[in-house]
C-alpha cells in the first residue's frame, strides 16, 4: 500500500520535461499506469491537434483524427522502440491520419429557431470583435504571406516551445542549432509584413 501512495504521489516523470517526460511516461503506460497515460495525452494532445487542423482538417474531423491517434498510440504502447520518439511518432501518424479522413465528417446539428432562442451568446460586443476581427484578420494575412516552411516553424514552435526544438527540427528535418535563428527571421519578416501593412493605410 505504502508504494502504491508513492508512485501517486512522486510519479517517476516528476520533475522531466520535453522527451524525457514523454519517455518516462511511455515507460509507465506500459505498465498499465493509467495516470502516465493521462499525463501523455494532457501533454501532447495540443501538438496533434494542431497538426490535425494545420492539415486542412475541420473542427470535427480534427477532433476525429487526435482521437484515433491516441487509440493507435495506445494499442500498439510495445511497438514504439524509442519513447523519446514519441512526439515524432504522434506528428507522423496525425499527418498520415488527416490524409485519409474520409468517412470521419459528422453531420452538423440543425440550428432550429427554439435551439437559437435558447442559446447564450459567448461574442463580445460588436465594437470590442470588431476590432479583434480586424487585428486577427492583419496577423493572418501576414502569417500566410510567409514562406510555407515560416509557417510550420512557427506552428510547431509555439506548441512546442523552446525545450523541444530538438523535436521541431526532427518534424521539420533540418539542424536544431538553425531552428532558433530562422524562426527569428520569419518572425522578423511577419513584423515587416505587419509594419508594412499598416503604413499603407
Amino acid at each position: 500500500m505504502t508504494d502504491v501512495q508513492t508512485t501517486e504521489v512522486d510519479p517517476p516523470w516528476e520533475g522531466l520535461t520535453g522527451a524525457d517526460l514523454h519517455a518516462a511516461c511511455m515507460r509507465a503506460a506500459r505498465a498499465g499506469d493509467r495516470q502516465a497515460m493521462d499525463r501523455l495525452v494532457n501533454e501532447l494532445t495540443p501538438l496533434v491537434w494542431h497538426v490535425a487542423r494545420a492539415n486542412g482538417l475541420d473542427r470535427l474531423t480534427a477532433e476525429d483524427v487526435v482521437q484515433t491517434v491516441w487509440l493507435a498510440l495506445f494499442s500498439q504502447l510495445e511497438k514504439l522502440r524509442d519513447p523519446k520518439a514519441l512526439a515524432a511518432w504522434l506528428i507522423t501518424t496525425t499527418r498520415r491520419e488527416a490524409q485519409h479522413p474520409f468517412g470521419r465528417r459528422a453531420q452538423p446539428v440543425p440550428l432550429t429557431d427554439e435551439l437559437a432562442e435558447n442559446m447564450e451568446s459567448t461574442h463580445p460586443a460588436p465594437e470590442e470583435e470588431a476590432v479583434r476581427a480586424d487585428r486577427d484578420r492583419r496577423v493572418w494575412r501576414a502569417f500566410l504571406r510567409l514562406p510555407h516552411r515560416c509557417q510550420q516553424l512557427l506552428r510547431l514552435t509555439v506548441l512546442a516551445g523552446r525545450a523541444e526544438y530538438q523535436l521541431v527540427a526532427e518534424a521539420l528535418r533540418m539542424p536544431r542549432g538553425s531552428v532558433g535563428p530562422t524562426r527569428g527571421r520569419c518572425l522578423e519578416s511577419m513584423r515587416d509584413l505587419l509594419a508594412h501593412e499598416g503604413g499603407s493605410r
